[in-house]
């Protein structure tokens, strides 16, 4: 499968690709501690390609991973629909906690950023990561 990198670790800019750009979706109150991106050819439930969240150093913006399989999924709702995300591991250190906070408070930023810059109220939330064996 192809993982295509959206959005690079550290980034506070969360970016859609659209046709050959990277477009700006909105700005985070906090930096993505992981690398963001999706899997080339899918389809997730929201109609956009599924997510893909990539572990271990900054890639580039547009970097394409070959992944065999996936280490786990973030179970996540994302203006009422299912958004999961699948988990790549690639090298270094991580940490669970850290992940567990950094998707409550994501998920706690979202339905803000829907009410105020959306003008709606949107189910957003975390609902744990599962990690395969």
């Amino acid at each position: 499968m192809k993982v295509v990198i959206e959005t690079p670790k550290y980034s506070f800019f969360k970016y859609n690709k659209q046709g050959s750009r990277f477009v700006k979706e909105f700005l985070s109150p906090i930096p993505t501690i992981f690398n963001y991106g999706f899997i080339e050819g899918s389809l997730a439930d929201d109609g956009m390609e599924k997510d893909v969240v990539v572990i271990g150093p900054r890639v580039p913006q547009g970097t394409i991973l070959n992944v065999d399989s996936f280490h786990g999924v973030v179970k996540f709702v994302d203006d009422s629909l299912k958004d999961n995300k699948e988990i790549v591991f690639t090298s270094g250190f991580y940490s669970k906690p850290l992940f567990y906070f950094y998707f409550h408070l994501y998920a706690t930023f979202k339905v803000s950023y829907y009410l105020i810059l959306k003008r709606k109220i949107a189910k957003c939330r975390f609902e744990g990561i599962v990690w395969y064996k």
